[in-house]
């Protein structure tokens, strides 16, 4: 019995398998990474110390549509600004500014942002605290 050809054989194989996992992963398309990913690491703390600031307080805002407008009501007054971040699209995502009139009441113009789904993140004063708070919504 002859092992050195079936020794052979299966070294051949391994570095045929090897090269083929290796064209096999440069042929795939690129990571969609988060570029962000460290800057947004190192800021995590304080993110979680805001949503948790919401939790404590009960300062989760409500928030619901009327005649393209978004209305978006404050347990204090508030002042800040929400983000739209676009699903499919970064370059549709856009800022507003928040303030919170008499009766912790904003709200926001749907005109320049197109339909689909999009991910809210609030971030507010109200009281000398801050907070933070993201919900995703269907634009219609």
């Amino acid at each position: 019995m002859n092992w050195g050809k079936y020794l052979v054989a299966g070294m051949g194989s391994f570095m045929l398998f090897i090269i083929s996992m290796g064209v096999y992963m440069f042929t795939q398309p690129a990571d969609d990474y988060d570029k962000q990913y460290y800057e947004k690491g190192l800021t995590f703390d304080h993110d979680y110390v805001r949503e948790k600031q919401v939790a404590q307080d009960k300062a989760q805002p409500v928030i619901s549509f009327s005649d393209n407008n978004l209305i978006v009501r404050f347990t204090q007054p508030a002042d800040g600004s929400v983000k739209f971040e676009h699903a499919s699209n970064h370059r549709l995502d856009k800022m507003f500014s928040i303030q919170s009139n008499a009766g912790n009441v904003v709200s926001i113009p749907l005109e320049q942002l197109s339909t689909g789904q999009w991910h809210l993140r609030f971030e507010w004063a109200s009281l000398h605290k801050n907070y933070l708070y993201e919900q995703e919504v269907y634009l219609p």
